[in-house]
């Protein structure tokens, strides 16, 4: 996978720049209404004609092999408008690197470069879900190339407008698992209704039940938490872009509000306490989006060795959402709670972007585990 130069990054960032400003804003409202609304099909479609569905693919598998900055640039973008298609680049951008570092490229070849679709190319995963740390996984029956699965798994983000799916399964009682790819076509899978979220609404997910459905191993048996390990770094730094977008988004919108809304015959950005509060959203959307490019930095000149900082960083520009969040709805006043201007649907979004990877306090625990060198599943 090649590193992109400044140049082709800029054409990322000015491409979703470019694609947030024409089929994003002004109909962000309207995309929030699902599950009760119409999806979002058509904007969709064009993600995926664009290419921000493949820039971590490599080239013969139908992607850019852009890498994780130029994902990253790209996440930042269309988050500031609508962090709902961020979510669900995002989750197929997971999906992909499962598959890679399993080294299933036939699984790969099988699905992207004969997609001719966004629902042809999506392959679901459970983005929000730890399944090391998940009791109730699906049943493996079989081995080789005749292995089905049996059971439910809750949560599947985009199994109701993907065509495939990747999910962890168990063929015992120990706590290893292993990923499999499943057609979600499949006459076996049994799907629910789609689960009305905290956020991101227009990035659906729903529970599914499995009966007998055939399912291709990906990569070795029991190593599916070594995959996910391998991949967790960079998708979290990935993760962290799309909060670090919501922050820039939410500061926007308050500085446009606060130039506008006059009180006292000025301008609210004139007065002091407003200022200040406008001066420390602008602080954390700069330290956020730094956050970002140095793990992104890092992450291609040193891989692994630069793990404890990386996921600190990314940890920092949650917290700094989660606040910078609230911020922008006290800026707006009681606008800050209505639909019309995207502050309320920012400040629930970024709380489910932290959620990616499982909860917040389960992560930091897990770092402090690491350094220590507790084994976690004594802890």
């Amino acid at each position: 996978m090649f590193t992109p130069n400044k140049n082709e990054l800029k054409a990322f960032w000015d491409l979703a720049r470019t694609f947030a400003a024409r089929e994003l804003a002004g109909k962000v409202e309207e995309h929030d209404r699902y599950p009760f609304g119409e999806f979002f099909h058509s904007v969709l479609d064009k993600a995926y004609t664009v290419g921000f569905l493949s820039v971590m693919l490599p080239d013969a598998a139908g992607g850019t092999g852009g890498g994780i900055t130029a994902l990253c640039e790209i996440l930042q973008k269309i988050c500031e408008v609508d962090a709902s298609l961020g979510g669900i680049i995002f989750t197929n951008a997971l999906s992909q690197e499962i598959l890679r570092a399993a080294g299933a490229e036939d699984l790969a070849l099988s699905i992207f470069p004969k997609a001719a679709s966004a629902k042809e190319f999506l392959v679901s995963f459970p983005a929000y879900a730890n399944p090391a740390q998940t009791d109730a996984l699906p049943r493996v029956e079989g081995t080789g190339g005749n292995c089905t699965l049996t059971g439910r798994f809750e949560f599947l983000v985009l199994g109701n407008i993907a065509g495939h799916a990747i999910l962890p399964a168990r063929a015992g009682k120990g706590p290893e698992y292993s990923f499999f790819l499943i057609h979600l076509a499949d006459e076996g899978v049994e799907k629910s209704d789609p689960i009305f979220t905290l956020g991101l609404h227009a990035c659906p997910a729903l529970d599914v039940t499995l009966h007998g459905v055939k399912a291709r191993l990906i990569g070795k048996e029991n190593t599916g938490n070594q995959y996910l390990e391998k991949v967790s770094l960079r998708m979290n730094v990935a993760a962290a872009a799309m909060n670090a977008g919501i922050i820039r988004g939410s500061f926007n919108e308050a500085l446009a509000y606060s130039r506008q809304r006059l009180q006292g015959g000025r301008p609210i950005a004139n007065w002091s306490e407003v200022g200040m509060m406008l001066a420390g959203m602008s602080i954390k959307a700069d330290v956020a989006a730094m956050c970002v490019a140095q793990s992104c930095l890092e992450l291609e000149q040193k891989g692994d060795e630069c793990a404890s900082r990386v996921l600190a960083a990314s940890l920092h520009v949650h917290e700094l959402a989660c606040e910078a969040v609230g911020d922008g709805i006290q800026i707006l006043g009681g606008y800050g709670y209505m639909k019309d201007h995207g502050q309320e649907k920012r400040f629930r979004d970024a709380r489910m972007v932290q959620a990616l990877f499982g909860p917040a306090p389960m992560k930091k625990l897990d770092m402090i585990r690491r350094a220590a060198g507790l084994d976690k599943s004594n802890a």
